[in-house]
Formats: structure tokens, C-alpha cells, sequence
């Protein structure tokens, strides 16, 4: 006589059955065959190649050069670096308003120092080149301190202001 088949238990049974339904792609959905056949290419594995995570940092810079904000940002840290650009002492005295046209703008404290740092522009284009390549600064333009003028305000008149007493 023929060994009577062991049937197989209901745990069993439902376990074959969900092997079944979801492990042949025919019995899956739609979505579940797209998203197979869009996976197939890749790895699955879940430390495999690509799936690494990124730092912050890399995240971080590849967001600003995907939008544009390199010369911008690089822009900011030449302003906030300038006592490391020109020293302590000339940045006491000067003060860099903004990059326009690929100029540096700087303003300062007197004519004198302003004088210093007409001499030194080679020099501070150079560094701010070599530091900091993505600002786009080509070159510097010293402004003087602000001098009163008798040209505008309620009580201009035409002519020289008040040194027209000659004459």
C-alpha cells in the first residue's frame, strides 16, 4: 500500500499561497510589474553601489552649484574674510561694500588709506583670486571717504557754493 500524502498545515498552506501570489510577477498589480521592471537594472542590495548615504557637505554643494549660488556665496566670504584678504589694520580702516560688475568696492576711513589701498589692488586681487576663485573679482575699486557737498539741499544756489567770493 502507497504511503497516504501528508497534507500540509493551514499555516503552511497560507504561507505557500502569499509565496505564491507574491513572488510570480504575473499575480503581482501593475504598479508592483512596473516598479520590477524600472528596479531591474539597479542593485537591491541595500548598501550597494549609488546607495551609500552623502554627507551634508556634499548634499549641501551640490544643491548651491545646481541653483547657482556658488559666485554669490563665494561673493559673501570675500566680504566676511576681509581682515584675512588685507590684514587687521587696513580692515580697521576699510570697509568693503559689495562686488558689482566684478569689482570689489571698498570704502574708506580716510584718503590716506584709500591711497594705500589704490597701491595695494594688484595685490589684493591676486589673493582674493587664489583664496577664493569662484567669487568672479577682477578688480578693485577704492572709493574715498564722503565729503560734504554744497551742492544739493535747501539752501544750494548756482555757482561754486561758498568759496564765490573771488571776483
Amino acid at each position: 500500500m502507497a504511503p497516504k500524502p501528508v497534507r500540509p498545515s493551514e499555516p503552511t498552506r497560507f504561507y505557500l499561497h502569499l509565496k505564491a501570489v507574491f513572488g510570480d510577477p504575473a499575480k503581482r498589480g501593475v504598479d508592483a510589474r512596473r516598479r520590477q521592471t524600472r528596479g531591474r537594472n539597479t542593485d537591491s542590495v541595500p548598501y550597494g553601489r549609488g546607495r551609500e548615504p552623502a554627507g551634508l557637505g556634499d548634499v549641501v554643494g551640490g544643491l548651491t552649484n545646481e541653483l547657482g549660488w556658488t559666485e554669490p556665496l563665494a561673493q559673501s566670504e570675500v566680504i566676511t574674510a576681509w581682515p584675512e584678504v588685507v590684514g587687521e589694520e587696513l580692515a580697521a580702516h576699510s570697509t568693503p561694500l559689495q562686488i558689482e560688475d566684478h569689482a570689489l568696492v571698498i570704502r574708506c576711513d580716510s584718503t590716506a588709506w584709500a591711497t594705500q589701498l589704490r597701491l595695494m589692488r594688484g595685490q589684493i586681487t591676486t589673493t582674493i583670486a587664489s583664496r577664493y576663485p569662484e567669487a568672479g573679482v577682477e578688480s578693485v575699486r577704492v572709493l574715498a571717504p564722503d565729503a560734504p557737498t554744497w551742492k544739493r539741499g535747501l539752501r544750494s544756489v548756482q555757482g561754486r557754493g561758498p568759496r564765490d567770493t573771488y571776483g
